[in-house]
């Protein structure tokens, strides 16, 4: 009788309360231990349910309606994809919670992810604050700026960012080089503390190898690209690269070590191959290694169109693609648009065991781990109360502070006994001149609001020029011409000359170079100048760029590297307020002929050497 009793109080639960009923499952008890949840979650799952879960989309094809239909897992904002032009914080969070909505609306109510590139912060977002991208960088420092960006990407209702970058950029060809720290694998290590800037700081008790998340303030972390995508053959991106198992273990893996340490959430896969073996094809370094030996218990994310990049020409046979590819160990697949087309593709592959049951549980387990270690079970939908984060003034000294940090000074006078630098904020008549000083776009290069980047306006921020005119005294005179002649500046009686150029934006494969040449009208304004009164060169470049040629006309050289929104950082430096400190990550090299050279190496005969930098003092002076 009691038993009977206790099963009609389960009945009524059950029907005339479900909601109470629900909120027992054990996978919706934040309560329950992390395997207990991932256990009961996945036993109720079906094969077109943990499918869906490693489907990533772009926002571009993504609706509630989508989310629901096809049980998708994961959405994205591909480089420069936003839901409008000059979208505020709240566009974006609506955007996110429609898709948010739509997921949870599916059977088991299984949260969705939203992940965006954070190449230089919240680069994507109009208004967010753009750090410098440059090295150089202090590790404490490198964590604070994580800290801060989590909070702006979080303030757009996105938890998951594809950062950090740990490539170890072996040749400035590349047109990645400038996502990487530096050319040497200590320092790319030392910067992995951009995850627990980002995510948060591990506790002692966390097991290692276990994805973390330090609350909602902070987001899940992307280790990429795996592996050896800074040492492709002549820079090319996406290109082979041709090293021994030794290299490939001592220059490119290390920064995997320490990011799997902190508790990185997941890592993803690179396009280019290691000595003619796709990465994305590559189940010895992705299973054996990564998964296996390190004992990574994240997940792993294909590149964008990763699978299809497997063939050549692209998607010349999907179905061995995607076999090959998630046998390889790929979880999460970064389709973006042919979302149908790859369900079909896995669906037909697992039901006819060409990829085992075991294989796509592995996949989803990692999946729905993160997923709770993140807590988007218990707080699925974005809060706008941190819209105040998005381009604080807080954020901007930061990004300040970061940029006199990262600069380098490559030459200070035409003597030792003659330093040009710090210049004098009091002066009759100055020139400001360059494509470079005005444009607060080519200050932020590639990966910014457009993914190749562009010239202009395009976000909130400081010029160069505008932070000169901040910084000099009230009765200097700033000229500003952006081409001047020979003739210009030698009949305008200037007390001395500051030329802002380099290179113009680019992301990936646009930005490989075979020569590294700064673009007319580059050089000719360098000669005009340069050639005429005291002058300082200024270059904007992700990379180390052929300036031989015109250093000996130059007075003082400083590479500024990509300094982002916050251009006052360079006028610091220039007018003495703070001292030069910066150190080269990457050996400036004379000719392209040199190339690849990397310190170390036998042939090493640089510029300037990697680890070089001049120093100044700061100065009240005048």
């Amino acid at each position: 009788m009691k038993r009977i009793t206790v099963f009609m109080v389960w009945i009524l639960v059950m029907y005339c309360c479900p909601a109470m009923a629900e909120a027992e499952l054990p996978y919706k008890n934040p309560n329950q231990p992390l395997n207990v949840r991932i256990r009961d979650l996945m036993r109720r799952m079906t094969l077109e349910e943990k499918i869906g879960q490693m489907v990533q989309i772009d926002r571009a094809v993504a609706s509630a309606e989508v989310m629901k239909k096809y049980l998708i897992g994961s959405v994205l904002s591909g480089g420069g994809s936003a839901p409008a032009k000059k979208a505020s914080v709240e566009t974006w969070v609506n955007m996110v919670n429609d898709f948010q909505k739509g997921a949870l609306t599916t059977r088991l109510g299984i949260p969705m992810i939203y992940g965006i590139d954070a190449v230089h912060g919240h680069n994507t977002v109009y208004g967010a604050t753009i750090f410098p991208h440059n090295i150089g960088l202090d590790p404490a420092l490198v964590k604070r700026i994580g800290a801060a960006t989590a909070l702006e990407v979080r303030a757009t209702g996105i938890p998951y960012a594809f950062a950090p970058c740990i490539a170890v950029c072996r040749d400035p060809r590349w047109g990645r080089c400038y996502e990487s720290y530096s050319e040497d694998p200590k320092i790319v290590r030392a910067m992995t503390e951009l995850i627990p800037g980002l995510q948060g700081d591990v506790p002692p008790n966390v097991r290692k190898g276990v994805p973390y998340l330090g609350g909602q303030e902070k987001v899940a972390t992307c280790a990429k690209h795996y592996v050896g995508d800074g040492g492709t053959n002549k820079g090319i991106n996406e290109n082979n690269t041709l090293i021994s198992r030794h290299e490939l273990f001592s220059i490119h893996m290390p920064a995997y070590y320490d990011s799997i340490i902190k508790g990185v959430a997941t890592v993803m896969v690179s396009y280019s191959s290691w000595n003619g073996v796709k990465m994305h094809a590559n189940r010895e370094l992705v299973t054996g290694f990564l998964k296996n030996t390190l004992h990574f218990k994240g997940f792993v994310i294909s590149d964008w169109e990763g699978l299809d990049r497997m063939t050549t020409p692209p998607k010349a046979n999907y179905t061995w693609c995607i076999e090959t590819g998630v046998n390889a160990g790929l979880d999460m697949i970064m389709i973006p648009y042919n979302y149908t087309e790859f369900i079909d593709g896995l669906t037909f592959l697992a039901k006819n065991k060409f990829i085992p049951m075991s294989r796509i549980n592995d996949a989803v387990k990692r999946i729905l781990r993160v997923k709770f270690v993140m807590g988007v079970f218990e707080n699925p939908l974005a809060d706008l109360s941190m819209k105040k984060y998005v381009g604080s003034k807080e954020h901007r000294e930061l990004a300040r502070e970061a940029v006199r940090k990262s600069l380098v000074l490559l030459k200070n006078g035409k003597s030792d006994k003659r330093p040009l630098l710090p210049l004098p904020k009091k002066a009759t008549k100055i020139l400001v001149a360059g494509s470079h000083a005005n444009n607060i776009g080519y200050q932020c290069g590639g990966w910014t609001i457009e993914w190749q980047g562009q010239g202009g306006n395009i976000t909130l921020g400081t010029t160069i020029l505008t932070a000169i005119k901040n910084t000099v005294d009230q009765e200097t005179e700033v000229v500003y011409q952006e081409n001047p002649n020979a003739k210009f500046v030698k009949s305008n009686k200037f007390s001395y000359a500051i030329v802002v150029v380099g290179e113009h934006p680019y992301a990936e494969t646009n930005g490989d170079s075979l020569n590294l040449t700064i673009p007319d009208p580059g050089p000719s304004i360098i000669d005009n100048v340069c050639g005429a009164i005291k002058c300082v060169v200024v270059i904007i470049s992700g990379r180390p760029v052929t300036v031989q040629p015109y250093v000996a006309k130059m007075d003082a050289l400083v590479a500024a590297w990509l300094p982002g929104t916050e251009g006052q950082g360079v006028a610091d430096l220039l007018f003495g307020d703070y001292g030069f400190t910066g150190k080269l990550p990457h050996t400036w090299f004379k000719t392209v002929d040199q190339l690849p050279m990397n310190v170390g190496d036998s042939h090493y005969d640089p510029l300037f050497p990697f680890g070089f930098g001049l120093t100044t003092k700061p100065t009240n002076a005048t």
